[in-house]
């Protein structure tokens, strides 16, 4: 089991949610957070970094950017129906 990394305060101020219950974060080092939720009410912000486009190869792009275009053509398929996965 790999050792429990040690986690300390760096920066501790209260905030106030705007009227769209939106919190700036002061300081904050990446743009894009995972969020989760608690049932205590707490919430756990996790960084993310998005994968530059160089790092995606040429033909992946031109793949998506062929599948973005024939969905906005309305060439998709019908929906798959997941109700035989769903546990009763």
């Amino acid at each position: 089991m790999p050792p429990v990394e040690a986690v300390e305060v760096i920066q501790n101020y209260d905030a106030a949610a705007d009227s769209k219950n939106r919190i700036s974060l002061r300081g904050a080092q990446t743009k894009h957070f995972h969020v989760k939720v608690l049932s205590n009410g707490s919430f756990i912000l996790e960084p993310r970094i998005l994968v530059p486009p160089d790092a995606v190869s040429k033909r992946t792009l031109k793949m998506l950017d062929q599948s973005v275009s024939s969905l906005k053509a309305g060439n998709a398929s019908v929906p798959i129906d997941l109700a035989k996965f769903i546990k009763s």
